[in-house]
């Protein structure tokens, strides 16, 4: 039986009040100040990782529109094998895989890391963004979200720009 849904429409009708916490739990970290393109790279790399295809697609597709390098966009899967990545940005996904991955949990090096490149509340705020895109990333892998379908003029700029290159 498959129970695909292609958005997460189900999830706010039916718990409204799980919805909008999760939501504003997703936001506080730009609110409170932290770079947006930063906070997208984490978001994206946390969902590779738990393998939910809905929200890789839905942050590849946020990250294009707010200027997100598309080389990063493409690199991040890769980051400690792409020198295209800043020391700021190095230290969040790190973060990021850290707490996605906890079994394995924050190593001293990626605390110390962290740290050096974040303020105690940037990273708490790190940390705030990195529990809710691990919390997005179940709601879509449980009740396996449909990644949404990219614009038909953006498909179209990308294949114009493909040809250019090749």
């Amino acid at each position: 039986m498959s129970h695909a849904r292609s958005e997460y429409g189900d999830f706010k009708k039916i718990a409204p009040d799980a919805y909008e916490l999760v939501l504003a739990l997703g936001g506080v970290a730009a609110k409170a100040g932290l770079d947006k393109q930063l906070l997208e790279l984490v978001k994206l790399r946390a969902s590779q990782i738990n393998g939910c295809a809905f929200c890789v697609q839905h942050h590849v597709l946020l990250s294009e529109r707010i200027g997100v390098p598309v080389d990063k966009l493409h690199l991040v899967a890769v980051w400690r094998e792409a020198p295209i990545f800043s020391a700021r940005e190095r230290a969040a996904l790190a973060w990021a895989e850290a707490l996605t991955l906890l079994p394995a949990g924050v190593s001293e090096d990626v605390y110390s890391e962290a740290s050096r490149e974040f303020s105690e509340t940037e990273l708490t705020y790190l940390t705030s963004a990195v529990a809710s895109i691990n919390v997005w990333n179940r709601f879509g892998a449980a009740f396996r979200w449909t990644p949404a379908s990219r614009p038909v003029a953006a498909n179209a700029a990308a294949s114009r720009l493909q040809g250019r290159r090749s």
